[in-house]
């Protein structure tokens, strides 16, 4: 009957203003969170793209896959806090002071706020299991085609330029298509680079770009020069001559770490659920775990709020942000450990969410006044049983 009574309840009036306080405390915190997130990304990107030449017309879509990446964390908290403040308010007004003697408690507003809760969860699964996958793809080829650019690409005519974190440095007198990295001709060609941890010194009269296929390596081909290895100092300065040099610029697996790195993490799901390997796992069960979370949260955002009229203001919202991230961080870790073999397959990442939801039921029942009551029963039973 009690069941029925908070049924007929969700759609009463009091149900529709409890979610018409979480909505709007819910718009307030989205914007200002959102804000704050979206421009630190804006920021970073921006700095990102002048360190690393990221082209104009990649710079938006690159800010656009990042927002894309936040925005479940974004929602998962603003959601939680807007509970928390929506229930408190009552609280402070003394309207759930009331709600409380006729029978509405934390159960009935746990429940009240579901349709919002289903609402969020639904969007941060969507995005999780496939827009984000997507944005995570696309990023890692704008990211590749960036890097692969800028390591070895539009050279400076009569300009000393580093590569390969300062091992080799370039000097061409003359460069023709200055402009189009994949046809660049170079004249009058200097370089200082290592070889086996030997200083060499290459000169040539012309060069030219190109990239193996095979092992996507990237060469300069060197063509009429001398190669000079130690100083002139040196007493044992050796000098080659050639007609033809390829001097290795780039490792084709260096070229395509940055895409391999985040190769996972740009799979489908359909993918993950096909594959069987560790890593795919964990990404699978971390892709499920943050909409799970919007639902663990939701009900102890309602807890968190329950306060008195003479209660701190703040009490609720400090503990509820600490155990955001708190919570955020074990499942971070709970995935790392999963990923290195050291948490059984078996776990997974669903002890994390049982660790809370098992510390929220003790908190209710002690909120409750029947932790007492239940622990007696328990010790009892064993006790018994002894």
């Amino acid at each position: 009957m009690k069941l029925l009574s908070v049924l007929k309840l969700q759609n009463s009036i009091i149900a529709r203003y409890l979610i018409l306080n979480v909505l709007a405390i819910l718009f307030a915190v989205l914007l200002v969170i959102g804000l704050v997130i979206f421009g630190n990304q804006l920021v970073l990107v921006i700095k990102d793209s002048l360190e690393a030449g990221i082209p104009l017309t990649d710079l938006l879509p690159l800010i656009s896959f990042n927002m894309l990446r936040d925005i479940p964390l974004i929602l998962s908290l603003s959601l939680f806090l807007s509970i928390i403040i929506a229930i408190n308010r009552l609280y402070k007004n003394s309207e759930a002071i009331v709600m409380n003697s006729m029978g509405i408690g934390d159960k009935s507003f746990m429940l009240f706020i579901q349709p919002i809760v289903i609402v969020i969860f639904i969007i941060i699964l969507y995005l999780t299991t496939v827009t984000i996958p997507w944005a995570k793809a696309q990023r890692s080829a704008i990211m590749d085609r960036t890097e692969n650019a800028s390591e070895f690409s539009f050279i400076k005519q009569g300009e000393f330029q580093e590569f390969k974190d300062g091992e080799i440095v370039f000097y061409a007198s003359k460069v023709s298509n200055e402009d189009r990295s994949d046809i660049q001709q170079m004249e009058d060609i200097f370089i200082y680079s290592q070889d086996n941890k030997e200083n060499a010194i290459t000169l040539a009269s012309q060069a030219q770009k190109y990239t193996d296929k095979e092992t996507n390596n990237v060469y300069l081909r060197l063509i009429d020069g001398k190669r000079y290895y130690g100083f002139p100092s040196d007493k044992d300065q050796k000098i080659l001559q050639f007609d033809l040099y390829d001097l290795l610029i780039i490792e084709g697996d260096k070229l395509n770490s940055s895409y391999m790195y985040s190769e996972i993490d740009g799979m489908s799901t359909i993918d993950l659920l096909r594959a069987d390997g560790i890593r795919e796992f964990s990404e699978l069960q971390w892709r499920l775990s943050q909409p799970i979370s919007v639902l663990i949260l939701s009900l102890l955002a309602v807890l968190l709020g329950k306060s008195s009229p003479r209660g701190g203001k703040n009490i609720g919202l400090l503990v509820g942000v600490t155990i955001f991230v708190l919570y955020n961080q074990a499942i971070h870790l709970a995935k790392s450990s999963l990923e290195r073999g050291e948490t059984p397959l078996i776990f997974g990442l669903w002890w994390v969410h049982l660790v809370l939801l098992i510390l929220i039921l003790v908190f209710y029942l002690y909120r409750h006044r029947k932790l007492a009551y239940y622990v007696d029963k328990i010790t009892h039973h064993f006790f018994s049983k002894g």
